[in-house]
């Protein structure tokens, strides 16, 4: 190990670190130029990794957990080769740059995922580290082994402190996931001052308490922290906390170990000091020795890619088939298409209930589809059968049982995503959706087409109360960006719904699904199975041109169905048009021609919704729609219902309405 030039790499990365930071006039210089020595041996020393193939798929991850130091990560994909420029590096926190303020996956390569909420990077790693293990057991044979990586992270007091590190590390210890590395950053101060302020819990015991390996070093020890890393890995049973004493802002010579060096530029005259005392000549210094390291060890990075390949080849030509399966797990291309169930016109059945029958023929057909639910398997309807349980003793079950932890849950399913090779599907009732909202907001920010499977959609759950009725969640779901919004009316529109979300490959989707039986409903569009994939679609024709159209999603299609055939035995009129409306969002982004077709101007709307009414107010007037604006009551589900005004006959009252 050349410690020297490890401590030139140090000596750079500190440099660019504090360099741009003032630049931009805006970051966090504290963790890279206290944890600049760690950045060194990992990426010098002990990442399998090739920056010529940023992709390859046995590479070692490193995620930076602790996302706010992200120039800690730049400094170094910078030195070691990826294909990120000083230039780039310069533009720090500015509009269009690949070194955004925090780390974001696709802006530049190197970057496994989207960090700096603190906390869900260390649960991508758990996530990550279970696709490892998956791919491992599917793939690699007696002979050969093709999947065989580690996955590390870099946490902060930060990370620790968020309940979302808690449930994935609860879970990763489980597991035993023996290939997750994890290192803490400690160094004892966050935004606000000193830890002793609100964080003075023994981390380690916790860690060993989830099942971990814990080991504690300095730092700034390159053999001493190299030998740990070793003796993480001699523990396959478990995964490792790496506690590492450091000093935030080392090498700010006023400022290093106060929380004045943590969120906050350096100013000239610290960084002018700094500079000084550490011997750095001037502005974005990359010292020569670091540059020549790093270009003698890209060198063995690509050799060490070269024997991988050479033993996937001999491994693709001894198991063709299996090689097959890989191409098409990586590449999202299968061949067969799903064998969707069918359903038989007036069949009663709980789109939760078919979901499950579409998800089971999804897995038959989708052999790297995975997930589970939030100890629900049951009342979410998720479980497959044939795919087997994941756990220790069987590495190749595709069903997660991921607890009582829907942040994690979700946060874990991002990481299996973003792994590649594999497709994640998470459940949970609807109404906790707001314990995994940020997992699912950064699914959305980073196009990771994470299935969520939300059940017990409306205040149909009934006797459970208001505390399970979701009413604002389909609003607030709607309202993130590259999130789609499922919510089918029947068990075929759910078949249908489950193509639909294993089509999408650039985001997120939500199927929300009903608790109570619904009937199949015959559809006026013939075509209807293509019409759908617009996000709506003509349920019920009028004889005549429509002279009012009723938008209806979910259980509510049946219920629109039902009110306009009490109006139209009341008033002889054949002027009511029904559509289905499975996602609002897609809809509303199709072209105005396609918009006008199934809605027509002319028409007057009524829309039937058992939720909120945000957002209903741009196709209808307030008084034409039928929504649910308060929180819900205990009780029997269609008690609840008519107790909330939510009924056939209210709503044929306002579709009667002069």
């Amino acid at each position: 190990m050349n410690t020297k030039a490890l401590d030139r790499v140090a000596l750079s990365v500190r440099s660019l670190s504090m360099d741009a930071v003032q630049k931009a006039n805006s970051g966090h210089p504290g963790l890279p130029l206290g944890a600049a020595e760690l950045g060194a041996l990992l990426y010098g020393e002990i990442l399998r990794h090739d920056p010529s193939d940023p992709s390859w798929t046995d590479r070692d991850r490193f995620v930076l957990s602790a996302g706010h130091g992200s120039m800690f990560l730049y400094s170094l994909l910078h030195l070691s080769g990826y294909a990120l420029s000083l230039d780039d590096i310069k533009g720090f926190r500015q509009v269009g740059s690949a070194c955004a303020g925090h780390p974001e996956h696709g802006m530049a390569p190197g970057i496994e995922t989207t960090t700096g909420p603190l906390g869900q990077g260390i649960a991508n790693t758990v996530g990550m580290a279970i696709a490892e293990t998956m791919l491992a057991a599917r793939f690699n044979t007696a002979k050969r082994t093709i999947v065989n990586h580690y996955t590390y992270t870099l946490v902060g007091d930060g990370c620790l402190q968020e309940g979302v590190a808690a449930e994935a590390s609860s879970l990763a210890g489980h597991l035993g996931l023996g290939k997750l590395i994890a290192f803490y950053d400690s160094n004892r101060i966050t935004i606000d001052g000193s830890t002793d302020l609100s964080f003075t819990e023994d981390v380690a015991k916790r860690y060993e308490a989830y099942g971990w390996q814990v080991l504690s070093g300095s730092m700034y020890d390159y053999e001493g922290v190299a030998g740990l890393i070793a003796k993480a890995k001699a523990d396959t049973a478990r995964p490792s906390l790496i506690i590492l004493k450091s000093i935030i802002g080392k090498g700010a010579p006023t400022k290093q170990g106060t929380h004045g060096v943590h969120g906050a530029p350096l100013g000239a005259e610290e960084i002018a000091a700094a500079r000084k005392e550490l011997g750095i000549p001037g502005e974005f210094f990359v010292a020569p020795e670091a540059a020549e390291y790093f270009a003698a060890r890209r060198v063995e990075f690509k050799k060490a890619r070269a024997v991988w390949q050479a033993e996937f080849d001999a491994w693709s030509k001894e198991n063709p088939e299996k090689r097959a399966e890989w191409d098409a797990f990586h590449s999202g291309k299968f061949g067969g298409k799903i064998e969707l169930p069918a359903f038989a016109l007036g069949e009663k059945i709980a789109t939760r209930t078919a979901s499950n029958k579409a998800l089971v023929a999804a897995a038959k057909a989708r052999a790297n589809l995975v997930g589970g639910s939030a100890d629900l398997q049951g009342p979410n309807a998720v479980s497959i059968p044939e795919a087997g349980v994941y756990s220790v003793a069987n590495r190749a079950g595709r069903y997660l049982h991921f607890g009582i932890r829907e942040f994690g849950m979700a946060a874990i399913s991002n990481g299996i995503a973003l792994h590649g090779g594999l497709r994640s599907f998470c459940a949970t009732f609807l109404v906790f959706a707001d314990y995994l909202r940020p997992a699912l907001r950064l699914a959305a920010i980073m196009k990771q087409p994470v299935i969520y499977v939300l059940t017990h959609d409306s205040v149909f759950v009934g006797e459970d109360g208001p505390t399970h009725q979701p009413i604002e969640h389909l609003v607030s779901l709607r309202a993130m960006p590259n999130v789609r919004v499922l919510r089918p009316a029947d068990a075929e529109e759910t078949s249908l719904a489950w193509e639909m979300a294993m089509e999408r490959t650039d985001g997120p989707t939500v199927l929300a699904l009903s608790r109570q039986n619904l009937p199949v409903f015959k559809k006026a569009d013939p075509d209807w199975k293509d019409t759908i994939k617009t996000g709506a679609y003509v349920v019920l024709k009028s004889a005549a041109s429509p002279g009012i159209v009723v938008i209806a999603t979910g259980s509510e299609v049946s219920l629109a169905l039902e009110a306009v055939a009490q109006a139209a035995a009341k008033t002889g009129a054949d002027n009511v048009r029904v559509v289905s409306m499975v996602s609002r969002e897609l809809f509303e982004s199709q072209p105005k021609a396609i918009r006008d077709a199934l809605v027509p101007p002319a028409a007057r709307v009524v829309v039937c919704e058992a939720g909120a009414r945000v957002g209903w107010e741009r196709w209808a007037e307030v008084e034409d729609i039928l929504s649910i604006d308060r929180f819900g009551e205990s009780g029997p589900g269609d008690k609840v219902a008519a107790h909330l005004g939510l009924t056939a006959e209210a709503l044929a009252a306002i579709i009667m309405k002069k």
